[in-house]
């Protein structure tokens, strides 16, 4: 079975899940969407209204924002996976409460275990203590980690959410430095795999 394939069973287990703490008062579920081939995976928050409305993340005024970013690291919204740690849509945008993440944890777990990426971008807080229970985002925003997912190293890079740079002139002009670095980051990271394959090559050599 392909990562696409995958992605499609993960996601008709999600609508049939009436378990789902926050479908009852969504319009849709919103999956993700990208490039199961990727590299480099986003996770954001929950769905807002547009993204209930369309069922895809990312796709109002935080949205546009984000591909601004993207172009800015030399990527596109195709060549990347975009998702959330919640995926419907909390009533009235508020924050998703730690019950409800759980819920969803399982699906988003798997969702990573498919598409295995070498680096993911975590956007805002809530996504960031998946990977960094005990950061504040102010102090570590744009730096990579080095995380463990399951025995597999794995690369974290919290940002700022997308919305805290429409608030704020400063959390903008951040956000688009620290989306400079993404090239750089993925570089280091495709260069330490590649290191390491060679050193597992070597030793089977000998």
């Amino acid at each position: 079975m392909t990562k696409k394939e995958k992605l499609q069973k993960l996601k008709d287990s999600m609508q049939r899940d009436m378990a789902l703490p926050l479908r009852k008062g969504a319009t849709q579920l919103v999956f993700g969407e990208g490039d199961p081939e990727t590299e480099i995976m986003f996770i954001g928050e929950g769905p807002g209204y547009w993204e209930d409305q369309k069922g895809s993340p990312f796709v109002g005024n935080a949205g546009a924002f984000l591909n601004q970013l993207l172009i800015t690291a030399g990527l596109t919204r195709e060549k990347v996976f975009i998702t959330n740690v919640v995926h419907h849509r909390p009533p009235q945008n508020r924050d998703p409460e730690p019950s409800e993440i759980a819920a969803y944890q399982p699906y988003l777990n798997e969702m990573i275990d498919i598409i295995d990426p070498k680096i993911i971008v975590t956007l805002g807080r809530f996504s960031m203590g998946k990977f960094l229970p005990n950061a504040k985002i102010t102090s570590v925003h744009g730096k990579k980690f080095d995380v463990n997912w399951k025995g597999k190293n794995l690369v974290a890079v919290p940002m700022y959410h997308p919305a805290a740079g429409l608030r704020s002139v400063d959390v903008k002009q951040q956000t688009l430095d620290d989306f400079k670095k993404l090239p750089g980051i993925l570089e280091e990271t495709r260069n330490k795999d590649n290191n390491k394959k060679e050193e597992v090559k070597q030793m089977t050599l000998v």
